[in-house]
């Protein structure tokens, strides 16, 4: 959205008679409630917000005590070029700094303190991987050139590991690729492909992790907190403890309305009745749901069972094949769980541990790690990071909180003879030791001040699961009167799910369609088409090879610039 379109909008005629109802309460609900009042002109007390659980946040969560251990199942990436997100929050007020917003404070800090990761992996037990190149040899490059200009239609349900050579998987840069996205070999190159091209500005950067933007704290108190709080103040109505089981669909002549939302609200079935003055925002599909806590002696279950949201979905998918096909994502939880876990260390051997590998001091609201440090030769893909510390308001400075996840739970650790998702928290621990270089004797010196808390989720990565047009549904599914999808399982064209980006981008496009306003929802920012970047990036994958891609833009577009003030760009 450049300035010309950032403009204020009118009040839609009748918005004082209608009402609005959120299914769950993760960012991609909040934002929407946000855009309904800012710029629909909606009353906070005519929006309600269902969540079943007693919290809102979904995904981004952050909770917990220095005493019984701190815990947050995930962290956020972000970048410069989060149109909507930065959109949303630059009205947000901050709830440390009277008279500034959270973006204010967002980028004083992140400017401040520009994210820099002096070493990104290690190997052999600490040796520390100081290569900056991805390591790709000139069959990649043609692969990852390929992939770029291939449409999305002709990939298909095809995986990674079906479109790639074998070599591909030993680079460098599906190591950093996988351990900074989540990838995994049998998830969507077409995904994979969307990545590229959204964010193949960030490719030179992607050994040190430079242009990426972190919170203050951690994704609770740094963004949820303060958007719920503007939300409440407002007089939106959070309504916890309630299950959304089921929505009454009219679907006569093409057209589809929402005419009844059945909830279970504290055991009590309960049914409100909606016309198409009413409308229904649902967040389809859940990462986190189902997921579980171990804790220092005992490891997390896996819950396959159907959680309810997935549930929800698959009812309301069974009533036309515009509402998606949820069972592409949630039936092969093998294939799209992983496991987290939290450290929460008092004292100061484990900071000072930590401190020598990334070669960084831990100063207070400066970047630690400056991003994961990758275990490269795990066998369970190990990745761990500080980030500014402290990461919660209510620590205290002599803690120092951690974060770890690991992609494949299911192998044997190389110190701890069981499977990662068997392991209790002391059990982690002392495998990431053990690849630190911690000997046995060593170790509890380091268990005696550490709290470790893992959470096993089932669905964390179903969002890259391969796909095709249709198993996901429209963010206003063709006829929808009233109904809206939301969140990480809903279609948009050209941007990558896995991304708070996304969750506020539905949040935007389905507020602007339903109300008719005269805005335009803001841009994706399209660097592949910008000749700089791609120059760039092509030095970036180019490693000792000359690679395609600087071979494409000789030959097509420095002829044509040859002798003319653009050509130094190429």
């Amino acid at each position: 959205m450049n300035n010309y379109q950032r403009i204020n909008t009118r009040k839609p005629e009748g918005i004082e008679n209608k009402r609005a109802f959120l299914i769950g309460s993760g960012i991609a609900s909040l934002a929407t409630a946000e855009y309904l009042m800012r710029d629909g002109h909606m009353k906070g007390g005519q929006i309600t917000i269902f969540e079943q659980d007693n919290i809102a946040g979904g995904a981004m969560d952050g909770i917990g005590n220095p005493e019984d251990g701190f815990v947050a199942r995930g962290g956020r990436e972000m970048e410069a070029h989060y149109e909507c997100l930065w959109d949303l929050f630059r009205e947000i007020p901050s709830i440390e700094e009277e008279g500034r917003t959270v973006l204010d404070e967002f980028k004083e800090l992140n400017e401040a303190d520009p994210n820099y990761s002096n070493v990104r992996a290690i190997f052999n037990r600490g040796e520390k991987h100081r290569k900056t190149d991805l390591g790709l040899s000139e069959k990649n490059s043609k692969q990852l050139t390929k992939l770029l200009l291939t449409k999305e239609e002709d990939l298909g349900r095809q995986t990674v590991e079906e479109y790639f050579d074998k070599s591909y998987f030993d680079t460098d840069m599906w190591m950093y690729w996988r351990s900074m996205f989540a990838f995994e070999p049998w998830h969507s190159v077409l995904e994979m492909k969307r990545y590229m091209q959204r964010f193949i500005h960030l490719m030179p950067g992607m050994s040190t992790m430079r242009d990426l933007l972190f919170t203050k704290y951690n994704q609770y108190d740094s963004l949820i907190l303060p958007l719920k709080q503007k939300l409440e103040s407002k007089g939106v109505r959070f309504q916890y403890g309630t299950t959304v089981t089921d929505l009454d669909i009219d679907i006569k002549e093409g057209k589809k309305t929402v005419t009844g939302i059945q909830l279970t609200v504290d055991g009590e079935e309960e049914v409100i009745n909606t016309t198409k003055n009413d409308f229904v925002f649902f967040t389809n599909g859940s990462m986190t749901e189902n997921s579980t806590l171990g804790d220092m002696d005992t490891a997390p279950t896996l819950d396959r069972s159907e959680g309810a949201v997935w549930s929800l979905w698959k009812k309301i998918a069974a009533k036309d094949a515009a509402f998606g096909k949820p069972e592409v994502f949630c039936s092969d939880i093998d294939k799209t769980k992983w496991e987290s876990y939290t450290i929460t260390a008092k004292g100061t051997k484990f900071r000072k541990l930590l401190e020598d590998f990334a070669e960084r001091k831990f100063l207070p609201h400066r970047t630690a790690t400056g991003g994961i440090i990758t275990v490269k030769d795990s066998k369970w893909l190990l990745s761990v990071t500080v980030n500014r510390q402290p990461q919660f308001k209510n620590q205290p400075e002599d803690i120092t909180v951690a974060w770890a996840y690991a992609l494949y739970p299911d192998n044997k650790g190389d110190f701890i003879d069981k499977k990662m998702s068997e392991c209790s928290g002391r059990e982690l621990l002392q495998e990431l030791l053990y690849h630190f270089g911690i000997v046995e004797k060593d170790m509890k010196a380091y268990e005696d001040e550490c709290i470790v808390i893992p959470a096993m989720m089932p669905y964390i990565t179903s969002q890259f699961m391969p796909r095709v047009k249709g198993d996901r549904p429209e963010v206003i599914p063709e006829g929808s009167q009233n109904l809206a999808f939301l969140g990480q399982f809903c279609e948009i064209k050209d941007d990558c799910v896995f991304t708070v980006e996304y969750s506020v981008r539905a949040a935007i496009m389905s507020v602007y369609h339903f109300l008719n306003l005269e805005k335009k929802v803001p841009e994706i920012y399209a660097s592949q088409y910008d000749i700089r970047a791609l120059s760039t990036a092509t030095k970036t994958m180019k490693s000792e090879h000359e690679g395609v891609i600087k071979r494409v833009i000789e030959a097509i577009v420095k002829k044509k610039l040859a002798n003319t003030t653009f050509e130094d760009l190429v």
